[in-house]
């Protein structure tokens, strides 16, 4: 199962808090629009960082091994290290 793309995430935070943004701006409730504009920046730049984690996580995940076994010269190098080392 491949994670949902990082900008459907962000607009659905954007549609959740945008819903709730102009309930309060139609009550004309300034309070309540300050705070859901404060929770909103915070959890945000909260999501983005977890994104940014979970990136990073998938993408370390994905790398390929090294390719010393098809390639020769990095194999002869990798045993002339390791005798050295005894």
């Amino acid at each position: 199962m491949s994670p949902r793309p990082r900008q459907q995430i962000l607009d659905n935070l954007d549609a959740v808090y945008r819903e709730a943004y102009d309930r309060a701006k139609e009550l004309k409730d300034e309070r309540r629009m300050a705070d859901l504009d404060a929770a909103y920046q915070r959890e945000q730049l909260l999501l983005e960082v977890l994104l940014d984690i979970r990136d990073g996580v998938s993408a370390s995940k994905q790398k390929p091994p090294p390719e010393t076994s098809s390639n020769p010269i990095a194999a002869l190098d990798t045993i002339r290290r390791i005798t050295k080392l005894r």
